[in-house]
């Protein structure tokens, strides 16, 4: 038996518990979350949130959201702030390990704190997905997997305190136990992440996967991650053939390798029969170079959508599978028998409709949309993530959701409060007759003569025809925007042609989080694009 068999076999093993505690609770999700919340209540009375919301005496869940009100995330920050000066039983009695960056909507990162019971119940949502996963395909277990890395970046200023920021590696969601048999299956070490520079980052690993023939499973966020990490192949080539076939690795001379890093190097033996066979394959086509790849699994949902459908065309044979949604601070759904069922062993979830009511998993309607408010154990407290989700109808009694779009990724100028959700409808509408659309996105970009307005910039091989004009009638199907172009607070929309964007939006600066937790967006609120982005021509 393999060594990746081995370590697979004993991690499908570790969770079959999950997968069947997954499956059970599906018939049951009303009981199975209300226990979950009077644990945390029970745990978290004596902290400091705790009896400031009077949890000792709360006894069903609308008593819980009568005591506790919705909480933004700018809520979240003095709690925090009073956990990194050292403070305990702030949110949770169970120790605080690290404070976790995630990316802030317009503002800094926020920290999030992260505890055993968090990791453990992230690991129950991981448990029960990786084993319906190996449970459907088992050849997965025979090869390596590719889990994608983020790069660890540079310290966050608000580094520093009585708590650590960040996790050691990605692997760390799975807690001590679980991390080092994962490793033992990965085809790209976590010493990646200690890479700074994007490009030395992706040929490190394109040289690790490429050193790899057994690959069977690539697991990734945004599809576009991948799609860009394949684009840089061909650009590569003969350094990796050249690298692969003497062993050890060469990076660019403005990255300085990390110790992790070097000893890599050092690790990686010649492998002359395996830079032979790569030197007759075809590098514009990943499937010549890993004939065992299986599956990949990437995010598919709202702006991902048309990335993940190319990534897919480009791995003819390969299966691809929709990621469900999966935060810093929780995971709400995950891919599980064909579904993407709720998360329903994880958290406590409420779901806010349109009106304001938060509804329990079980109360909730197929066919409308809500936004997820979290209660975990890592002492989040009906935190609203912004999400907008779909119930798409139930698995057992529990509800299947799709992820449609950031609900506070908003605009609003001067009035006309217009959010990714209306945004994406829009576009979808005007692209429905374009081709070839590799990116879309609506930005606020000032006019010459100061005046704000909007431009959708756009990369397609055919665009709409009428494109700005479409676009300005969709955008008018909101009142508030209507009455700002009115008043002529607004200029009209424009539509500016673009190239290379996935490449530049990834790597923008806008962005400060890592690489990994990009979420595509039909409207990003935040200034800068036109400067970043690759124009063609005028809007």
């Amino acid at each position: 038996m393999n060594r990746c068999r081995l370590a697979h076999g004993l991690w499908q093993l570790a969770n079959r518990g999950h997968g069947r505690r997954f499956a059970r609770a599906l018939a049951r999700p009303e009981q199975t979350q209300q226990a979950l919340l009077q644990t945390l209540l029970l745990r978290n009375a004596e902290t400091r949130f705790g009896i400031a919301h009077g949890f000792a005496g709360i006894r069903s869940v609308r008593e819980f959201q009568a005591r506790v009100p919705i909480q933004p995330p700018e809520a979240l920050a003095p709690w925090v702030e009073a956990i990194r000066a050292g403070e305990t039983a702030v949110l949770t009695r169970e120790p605080v390990r690290r404070l976790v960056p995630t990316s802030g909507s317009t503002g800094p990162a926020r920290l999030i704190p992260w505890t055993s019971r968090l990791q453990r119940e992230f690991g129950r949502a991981v448990g029960a997905w990786t084993h319906d996963l190996f449970a459907r395909d088992p050849a997965l277990m025979a090869g390596p997997a590719y889990w994608s890395i983020s790069p660890a970046g540079p310290v966050p200023e608000e580094a520093g305190g009585a708590v650590p920021i960040g996790l050691a590696a990605d692997s760390a969601y799975l807690g001590r136990w679980l991390a080092p048999l994962v490793d033992a299956t990965l085809a790209v070490p976590g010493a990646v992440r200690d890479l700074q520079e994007i490009e030395a980052f992706r040929y490190v690993t394109l040289l690790c996967l490429l050193r790899t023939p057994a690959l069977r499973l690539i697991s990734v966020w945004h599809p576009s991650f991948l799609t860009l990490l394949l684009d840089a192949l061909p650009r590569h080539r003969e350094r990796l053939l050249a690298d692969i076939a003497r062993g050890g690795l060469t990076l660019p001379e403005e990255e300085v390798p990390s110790a992790r890093i070097a000893a890599l190097g050092r690790r990686l033996a010649p492998l002359p029969a395996r830079a032979r066979a790569l030197a007759s394959a075809d590098f514009t086509a990943p499937t010549s170079l890993w004939t065992g790849l299986r599956l990949v699994s990437a995010w598919a949902d709202a702006r991902a959508a048309e990335p993940a459908a190319e990534l897919a065309e480009r791995l003819p044979g390969v299966a691809f599978q929709a990621k469900g949604l999966l935060a810093t601070e929780a995971v709400i759904s995950l891919p599980f028998a064909g579904r993407h069922p709720l998360a329903v062993t994880s958290h406590f979830v409420e779901f806010l409709d349109d009106t304001g009511r938060a509804r329990q998993a079980h109360e909730v309607t197929p066919g409308e949309r809500y936004r997820p408010l979290v209660t975990t154990g890592g002492g989040l407290y009906r935190f609203d993530l912004g999400d907008l989700i779909e119930v798409t109808g139930r698995l057992g009694a529990t509800p299947t959701l799709r992820f449609l779009g950031r609900d506070d990724r908003a605009s609003d100028l001067c009035g006309e409060k217009l959010s990714d959700a209306f945004v994406q409808g829009v576009l979808d509408r005007l692209l429905a007759t374009a081709r070839g659309v590799r990116f879309a996105m609506l930005a606020p970009d000032p006019r010459p003569d100061g005046r704000p307005g909007y431009t959708l910039f756009l990369e397609a091989e055919t665009p709409p025809t009428d494109g700005a004009a479409r676009l300005e009638l969709g955008l008018a199907d909101n009142p508030h925007y209507a009455h700002a172009r009115w008043l002529g607070q607004l200029a009209p929309a424009a539509l500016q042609p673009v190239r290379g964007a996935q490449r530049a939006y990834l790597q923008a600066p806008q962005h400060r989080g890592r690489l990994g937790e990009i979420k595509p967006a039909a409207l990003d609120a935040r200034p800068g694009w036109r400067a970043v982005l690759t124009v063609v021509g005028e809007a």
